[in-house]
């Protein structure tokens, strides 16, 4: 059911998100206009030798003139906040002008157009989107014109039968293409221009002032725009044009008063007008969606990149500060039990069995324990024959069961709790071991390496455990709050996981679980990058997701059973007010949020005129190329995987955000998940040990 709700949910976001795209674009910049496509038919030379009112219902009239005497002033594009300016110019002078506006700006600032009905100007179709009319389909022409009229009559209650289509002049440049477009508009009364000022080029004050005076006493219809840019200079112009034009005895007339013919305003239907007003609220809706996608991303992208760089120089302070070599040279090595749970591990359990007898370690025991697998994993490791390694047998109980049957039959006070499916490298117990040497230490986290990196999914995966797991690490180390201890490689005293009476079956993550309990306990866990262990991670998205699926919903889970610790003293301290929140943030509400990322860098590019977004997205990628080639400098990896670095961001970082959606609605419906077994394919191509019998 919640992905139903959640489906519905992004339905709904993007499709107010291309509402807001398609009314959203930049309009009336006539530098960028778009040439009309030609097309057959004639236009009528009455039309092309007429005045600039145009009935294309009359073919064979020639336009309508204004008098001599007489001026229009006419304004595209708007409304915008250049449109108040110059309202509030009109009316300190008295002067009635003509509006043709965008439907789409309308409905963003309905407010305006109100005033230019109260205020006695008239109001024209421009279209809804500043599209070319000549170029449209006969349904987008209805659409834009239709959309454009519903908007206005739910902003006034009237409608309008006046109509100027964009990128149009003077009607002697009218082409057969606009003509049939114009054509097809139903009752309007086409306005083109006898002065077009060409203000949008901003050629200064003076010069729109000296474009749109008439010679003589030649009446004209002249055009500026109220949007679609800076309009500065226009405002600026308006003053002066009045003043010049009533020097020479000019009247300032509306186009229906300059033509003596009926008002352009007509009422309109309580349809229209209801119509009208859902469109205005939806664009309204759209524009502050978008405007919230804009806040959130910027948010986003800046802790993003700041969690980057904290990374980034924790990491190298830990590579700079903690010693990577042999503990004090005083110190004995103790004597390590390794606790191996497996359950139907048949297929890995023998080359991890066989990587840890071959460690160089001094004392070292063995003790897998069965839990109540039903096939050969028993048979795998008692056919090895290898001493020093013990069997036990349980019913099916699940893994902290096991790990806790493992420890209570454990000789030695140093536990390595390390996963069937794990291999480790000769070196790696020591590197592991040796940080127990400080007394403060409880728990130590080994490096976890993929070792079935061939294909596109195993190579996401080492990226992601190079840079995002291992570099993690590193930070929580630095700043002595590590949540994890996975359960591939760690190890612990005996006297840290008695004070946290053993591993809990309370949380899906009991490795987690485990690691908070230890720190909240007043122990120190630390990173050991050079205790290295191979694991097989899964091979197909299924197993992913569920892998993944377990993981996070069992670290909520952990984060919440753990939440005391924001308000307790020394280790609890650092976990709870420094580590609780690190994961809350990054790894519960950023994955939540960060589909805005993407969203807003696609709406960028599909929408936008200047693609700012989209230019802070790939910077952001950019930012993490360079930290994913320090993680796998530090971690002494080749950096040829990293080639599919950009795939992964389109690809399996939403997958993963995915899972984190359906994790946080798993645990608000309250939905008990249950424990997911991987299936095994033993390959371990990647690890620089011998798994073979």
């Amino acid at each position: 059911m919640h992905w139903v709700v959640l489906v519905v949910a992004l339905l709904a976001c993007l499709g107010t998100l291309v509402v807001s795209g398609f009314t959203g674009g930049q309009v009336g910049e006539s530098a960028r206009a778009p040439v009309s496509r030609p097309g057959p038919g004639e236009v009528p030379n009455a039309i092309r030798d007429g005045g600039p009112i145009v009935d294309p219902a009359l073919p064979d009239q020639p336009g309508l003139s204004v008098p001599e005497g007489h001026v229009v002033l006419t304004f595209d594009d708007g409304p915008t906040k250049w449109t108040g300016r110059i309202l509030d110019v009109l009316e300190s002078r008295g002067v009635k002008a003509t509006f043709f506006v965008i439907g789409s700006r309308v409905a963003e600032r309905p407010d305006l157009v109100r005033r230019m009905y109260a205020e006695g100007h008239e109001v024209g179709v421009h279209t809804y989107t500043h599209v070319n009319l000549a170029n449209a389909s006969t349904w987008r022409q209805r659409i834009e014109l239709d959309q454009t009229q519903l908007a206005i009559a739910g902003a006034t209650g009237f409608t309008t039968d006046l109509l100027r289509p964009p990128y149009a002049s003077e009607p002697q440049a009218i082409g057969p293409s606009d003509w049939r477009a114009l054509s097809s508009g139903r009752n309007y009364r086409a306005v083109y221009a006898d002065l077009d000022t060409r203000d949008w080029e901003k050629p200064g004050v003076e010069r729109i002032v000296q474009e749109s005076l008439p010679d003589g006493t030649d009446g004209a219809v002249v055009m500026m725009h109220d949007g679609g840019g800076d309009r500065s200079q226009t405002v600026a112009a308006i003053g002066p044009v009045v003043d010049q034009l009533r020097q020479r005895g000019y009247a300032l007339d509306t186009v229906t008063q300059a033509i003596d013919a009926p008002t352009s305003w007509h009422r309109a239907t309580f349809a229209q007008r209801v119509q009208g007003q859902f469109v205005s609220g939806l664009v309204g809706l759209a524009r502050a969606m978008v405007e919230v996608l804009r806040i959130g991303f910027l948010m986003l992208a800046v802790l993003a990149v700041l969690r980057t760089l904290l990374l980034l120089l924790l990491a190298r302070r830990h590579a700079h500060h903690v010693p990577e070599g042999a503990p004090p040279r005083d110190w004995a090595w103790p004597s390590v039990s390794v606790v191996v749970p497996a359950y139907n591990e048949e297929i890995g359990v023998g080359p991890a069995v066989r990587s840890l007898v071959a460690s160089d370690y001094p004392d070292l025991e063995v003790i897998v324990v069965d839990d109540g697998s039903t096939d050969g994993t028993v048979a795998a490791v008692e056919s090895l024959g290898l001493p020093g390694v013990r069997v036990i047998r349980q019913p099916n109980g699940g893994k902290p069961s096991a790990l806790n049957t493992g420890i209570a039959a454990a000789r030695h006070d140093v536990l390595v709790l390390v996963d069937a499916d794990t291999v480790f490298e000769p070196s790696s117990m020591r590197a592991l071991v040796a940080p127990l040497a400080d007394p403060e230490v409880g728990a130590v986290s080994g490096n976890t390496k993929v070792g079935n990196r061939r294909g596109l999914l195993g190579r996401w995966q080492h990226i992601e455990y190079v840079i995002g797991f291992n570099l993690d690490r590193r930070m929580f180390d630095v700043l002595r709050c590590m949540p994890t201890v996975p359960g591939a490689i760690g190890a612990f005293r005996r006297e840290t996981l008695e004070a946290v009476g053993g591993v809990s079956n309370e949380t899906l993550a009991e490795d987690t679980d485990l690691t908070m309990a230890s720190c909240r306990a007043g122990w120190r866990v630390v990173y050991a990058p050079q205790a290295r262990a191979w694991t097989e991670a899964p091979a197909t998205l299924g197993q992913l997701w569920k892998q993944r699926y377990r993981w996070c919903y069992g670290t909520m889970q952990a984060m919440w059973k753990h939440r005391g610790a924001v308000s307790e003293p020394g280790a609890s301290g650092k976990l709870g007010r420094r580590g609780l929140p690190y994961l809350l943030a990054f790894q519960v509400l950023l994955p939540l949020l960060a589909p805005l990322i993407d969203i807003a860098a696609v709406y960028s590019l599909v929408f936008a005129p200047t693609p700012q977004i989209a230019y802070v997205w790939l910077a952001f990628l950019a930012l993490q190329f360079v930290g994913a080639v320090y993680a796998f400098r530090l971690d002494r990896e080749p950096l040829g995987p990293l080639w599919s670095l950009p795939l992964q961001q389109f690809v399996y970082r939403q997958l993963m955000y995915l899972v984190v959606i359906q994790s946080v609605a798993s645990a608000f419906y309250g939905i008990r998940l249950r424990w997911h077994v991987m299936r095994r394919t033993g390959d371990m191509e990647a690890a620089p040990v011998d798994v073979t019998a």
